[in-house]
């Protein structure tokens, strides 16, 4: 539980441009969907579904790392990765059973499989974009644990698009209808506030010691 009175005494030492900030975009942030890439091998695509993450208002990223062990490509992720969730799993079972436990669809990006076009995608479930490596796509167990599978529609002679492009294009396009629908898609207040706290401390670099002097003056 976040301590309020200790948030308002952090937040006092920022600017009220960075507060009006914070406000304007959590307001706007959403955990009724999130994505997951599963062992992307190139670091700047990672990096850029991140930061399309940010942009879109997607508050938590699931980082599947079987194979490929990832690093953020920090000039890719503009700094997103300061105000993105990333959750990192070792395998693809782990990540998809932990996400089903919290109650999201398993979406499977693939142009194959009779998948559903992306103008046809029911947005009221909770749900998980999950993209795939470049070349091979999704794994074998996320296809079959797929609840919907989803495509973006082509006309050329490539059926496929750059990973990074695909999840900026998929989450523009469904948050966009989010946002205008009556869906209850926004954190929670006790989100909200968590969230504050936490950028709050990455924004201070001496949060610590001002964190202890609170604590003696309040003790």
């Amino acid at each position: 539980m976040t301590d309020l009175k200790l948030l308002e005494y952090l937040e006092s030492f920022l600017t009220p441009r960075r507060l009006g900030l914070y406000s304007k975009v959590l307001n706007k942030r959403t955990n009724h969907f999130t994505v997951a890439v599963e062992d992307v091998y190139q670091l700047h695509n990672t990096s850029a579904v991140i930061r399309s993450c940010d942009v879109f208002g997607i508050q938590n990223i699931h980082v599947i790392e079987e194979i490929n062990v990832k690093r953020i490509d920090r000039e890719i992720a503009m700094g997103a990765q300061k105000w993105v969730d990333i959750n990192r799993y070792p395998t693809t079972k782990e990540c998809l059973k932990t996400l089903k436990d919290k109650g999201y669809q398993v979406v499977a990006t693939t142009p194959h499989d009779d998948s559903v076009v992306l103008s046809e995608f029911d947005i009221t479930k909770p749900s998980v974009f999950f993209f795939g490596r470049e070349l091979q796509g999704l794994s074998d167990a996320v296809l079959e644990a797929a609840d919907v599978k989803l495509h973006i529609p082509m006309v050329g002679f490539t059926e496929s698009l750059n990973i990074s492009v695909s999840a900026a294009i998929v989450l523009q396009h469904v948050t966009s209808l989010l946002r205008k629908s009556e869906i209850n898609w926004q954190l929670s207040d006790a989100e909200k506030l968590q969230k504050r706290m936490e950028w709050t401390k990455k924004i201070i670099k001496s949060h610590e010691q001002i964190i202890a002097r609170y604590h003696e003056e309040n003790s």
